[in-house]
């Protein structure tokens, strides 16, 4: 008989084939929608991504955390054990679990896999079949085909949906679910306190903040920056929240374009040390590439949102998702994606105007205290809850 995995009889699940914790936008968005479930239901069980840096079991309080840390490389068959480690603790969970909530149709799968007793809400966030192509570019179109059956299944199975935008709601209604099943719950950001300047920060700075993968648009920035190399003042700081590894390309093209020295590179910080070098900025820069993932599945850019908060302006692609967070010549400026030139010249005219650059930050803040925070966001949630478990 295999060893039993849980510790306690959890009431509630929040599954998540993520790593967590981490500096990426996920894990921040993890982290909130579960302890709000957590508190609203007095505790349960937090399933996620883990690896050889983390504890593969542990409890903080009322909440069981397990992280399937297995080292399989192969991304799908890792996704799949880590469905089939799910019914293994949704088996030893028991009667107890009353609602289940999830972000990914690997946990979808598992938790919607068998009749229980129950509630389920998916969380969708995104969708392997517009994501997994960008990674994985070899991907056959039959596999393609399964995840969007799997996608469908989850969306039609679960009780409810919830999505950070509209853009992802038109998504899923795309599969033919009714829109009254889907609630959007943006993403939120809080408001920090005044903050120094990091010792040894360049007088005047760019920033780049998030993940790096290819429809960040991290590589359109750089270019942009390399139009802006009379500007001998200005620097760019870029913060990922990746290894540094999946930043070597980039740095490759920083060299090739003859700005490297000219650029600070962070790796992994966490939510205090980002904070300095965010609030110390000129500009915060988003430039999302205009492909089917930002397109036709959408997003809901935390860096925008906690850019925002901080009172720094932001130069974004002009995306539907992006729209849905902030207005043109309000918070910043919107540009088209993908176009290094005028994104280059926007930035350099903004750079000419401190006082709008300060008029845009507070407004950008005010926009945040009165339609983004988390409170509000984690407040929607957990009526979702209610509804669900009373």
């Amino acid at each position: 008989m295999a060893e039993k995995i849980l510790q306690t009889a959890p009431p509630a699940l929040y599954s998540a084939f993520d790593l967590f914790p981490s500096r990426k936008g996920a894990a921040i968005h993890i982290d909130k929608f579960a302890r709000a479930l957590f508190e609203e239901t007095g505790g349960g069980l937090l399933h996620v991504l883990g690896n050889e840096k983390l504890p593969s079991r542990q409890i903080e309080g009322n909440v069981e955390i397990v992280r399937f840390d297995q080292p399989i490389k192969n991304y799908l068959r890792r996704a799949l054990a880590f469905s089939d480690y799910l019914n293994r603790l949704l088996d030893e969970c028991g009667k107890n679990l009353r609602i289940c909530h999830f972000r990914d149709i690997w946990s979808g799968t598992a938790i919607l896999g068998e009749k229980r007793s129950y509630k389920t809400i998916f969380e969708a966030n995104g969708f392997p079949s517009v994501e997994l192509p960008f990674a994985y570019q070899n991907i056959s179109p039959e596999t393609l085909a399964k995840f969007r059956d799997m996608e469908r299944f989850c969306l039609e199975q679960s009780d409810l949906i919830v999505t950070p935008s509209q853009t992802i709601k038109a998504k899923a209604s795309s599969y033919g679910i009714a829109p009254e099943k889907i609630t959007v719950i943006p993403n939120g950001a809080k408001l920090p306190p005044p903050t120094d300047r990091p010792a040894g920060a360049p007088r005047r700075y760019l920033i780049y903040f998030g993940a790096v993968q290819a429809w960040q648009g991290v590589d359109v920035l750089l270019k942009a920056f390399a139009r802006l190399r009379d500007l001998d003042d200005l620097h760019l700081v870029i913060c990922s929240s990746n290894h540094s590894r999946r930043s070597k390309m980039l740095r490759k093209l920083a060299e090739k374009l003859e700005v490297q020295e000219r650029i600070v590179w962070h790796f992994g910080l966490g939510e205090e040390e980002l904070l300095p070098w965010l609030a110390g900025a000129e500009l915060s820069v988003a430039p999302l590439t205009e492909c089917s993932r930002n397109i036709e599945q959408g997003c809901a850019p935390l860096k925008i949102l906690e850019s925002m908060a901080a009172r720094v302006p932001v130069v974004a692609s002009d995306l539907p998702s992006v729209r849905e967070i902030m207005t043109d010549r309000q918070h910043g400026r919107l540009v088209h994606p993908d176009r290094p030139g005028e994104l280059a010249r926007v930035i350099r005219v903004l750079l000419q105007y401190p006082d709008l650059l300060r008029e845009m930050g507070e407004k950008a803040r005010e926009k945040i205290a009165s339609d983004f925070l988390w409170a509000r966001s984690l407040e929607q949630l957990r009526r979702t809850y209610r509804r669900l478990i009373v």
